[in-house]
């Protein structure tokens, strides 16, 4: 039986008729539903630092460590999702992702102690780590090729807004509640994303009754095989090395300030409220999403992808050092600063066309996913070792059983943040330009 036959009331459709937009949009929705909860997720700890470190008497290292767990799990999951993608289809593996990030947060909520929370934090980074490649698939399934590009930047408008209501919103509803009601509420949310999910998605029109848009037979192979095969070919090309580590510097930067050593530093050295905090470390975010799309718009029009990337990255880097090593900067000086790091952080993004542009067309996908790895490679990696360097310098000074760290500590720490941002531009110099054109036609 096919599965028209299945839904009768589908019958009546004319032939050829595609799905009508309302439907695609909301089953678009829902996914992304599911990754704007994610980058909540992700940025979430940045504002309850001084609730962590006081409900678990820890210090920087394991508070960084805690926040990492949401990026060691992800990282590893970007390996497999591809084969979970093609079979288990977008609707179930959402599903499932919604349903494990639902159970991560309840986990975190809950626990009465850091092994516990740790769990948690791993549990929801390895959830949500499927949301971005099953999200691509319902666009390419719902939408015609020509959105493709439309819906991919709505998807990570969708991820900036839930990174921008982990700061400032989520702050006051902490300072009002308290975090560990907040994030119960949290894994509501996901079960209700979850439930959502199963009862409306369908991974492609054709289950509704509807034509579809992507010809049977005609996706990438994602089998384990494959997969392997096309790493090993990817590293066989110098730049898919450099494309891969640069942005890790950049994005490293951003999350690890934003997503969770930003707020206490500011707050601490500047006198700022943590809700005052949060708004500037949300407008690293937004300035972050902005940038890309403007550097690559710029990119393309040049038709020259090293130099704005060496120019961004060298930028952002010196802002950097002013806004951690230079004292007593006013505010308004302070905020310019943070935007233009944000605006000039986002020519990492033109990483994914680097990539793609530096390899076979056969091996796009396979490379993207190593480009994806390599920025998340960043924040895995600095958010515990600047709270190793914190915890190192650390003058014993606790307030409300909260460490407080001084200047040199966070100096220190933050030093990490500049050298690997500087590496970036560094490694990009030894890039191969593309001029925005495939440089490796073959397979």
């Amino acid at each position: 039986m096919s599965k028209v036959e299945k839904e009768p009331h589908h019958l009546d459709i004319a032939e050829g008729e595609h799905p009508p937009g309302y439907l695609s949009w909301i089953v678009w929705g829902l996914g992304a539903a599911f990754y704007l909860s994610g980058f909540f997720q992700r940025v979430a700890p940045a504002v309850m630092t001084d609730y962590l470190m006081a409900d678990f008497q820890m210090g920087a290292a394991a508070l960084g460590n805690l926040s990492a767990y949401y990026f060691y799990s992800y990282v590893a999951i970007q390996i497999p999702t591809g084969i979970l993608a093609d079979a288990w289809g977008p609707r179930k593996l959402l599903t499932a992702g919604a349903s494990v990030a639902a159970l991560g947060a309840f986990l975190f909520a809950a626990a009465p102690n850091l092994l516990l929370a740790n769990m948690g934090r791993l549990l929801i980074g390895a959830s949500v780590g499927v949301a971005w490649v099953a999200l691509l698939k319902l666009s390419m399934h719902w939408f015609p090729p020509h959105r493709f590009a439309m819906t991919s930047g709505l998807a990570l408008c969708c991820g900036l807004l839930g990174a921008v209501s982990a700061g400032v919103p989520l702050r006051m509803l902490i300072d009002h509640f308290t975090w560990r009601p907040v994030m119960m509420a949290s894994a509501a949310v996901s079960v209700a994303i979850a439930v959502s999910l199963w009862i409306v998605v369908r991974d492609d029109p054709t289950e509704k009754g509807y034509n579809g848009f992507i010809a049977p037979g005609s996706e990438t192979d994602h089998s384990l095989s494959s997969l392997l095969s096309g790493l090993l070919k990817v590293f066989t090309y110098g730049n898919t090395w450099i494309v891969a580590i640069a942005p890790s510097g950049i994005a490293g930067s951003i999350l690890a300030f934003a997503g969770l050593w930003g707020i206490p530093f500011l707050t601490t050295h500047y006198g700022l409220a943590p809700a005052k905090s949060a708004a500037l470390t949300s407008l690293l975010l937004i300035a972050w999403g902005l940038g890309g799309p403007v550097a690559g718009a710029v990119s393309d029009r040049m038709g020259r992808r090293k130099p704005i990337y060496i120019v961004g990255a060298f930028t952002a880097s010196t802002c950097w050092y002013l806004i951690l090593f230079v004292r007593n900067l006013p505010l308004w000086l302070l905020t310019l600063l943070i935007l233009i790091v944000g605006a000039t952080s986002g020519v990492m993004v033109l990483s994914f066309a680097f990539a793609k542009e530096s390899v076979p067309p056969s091996l796009s996908g396979t490379v993207s996913g190593v480009t994806n790895m390599g920025v998340m490679i960043g924040p895995m990696t600095l958010q515990p070792a600047m709270g190793w360097l914190l915890d190192q310098h650390w003058n014993g000074v606790i307030e409300s059983g909260v460490r407080i760290y001084d200047l040199g500590a966070y100096r220190s720490a933050f030093m990490l943040m500049v050298a690997w941002s500087l590496l970036s531009g560094i490694l990009i110099c030894f890039s191969r330009e593309t001029h925005c054109k495939q440089m490796n036609r073959g397979a």
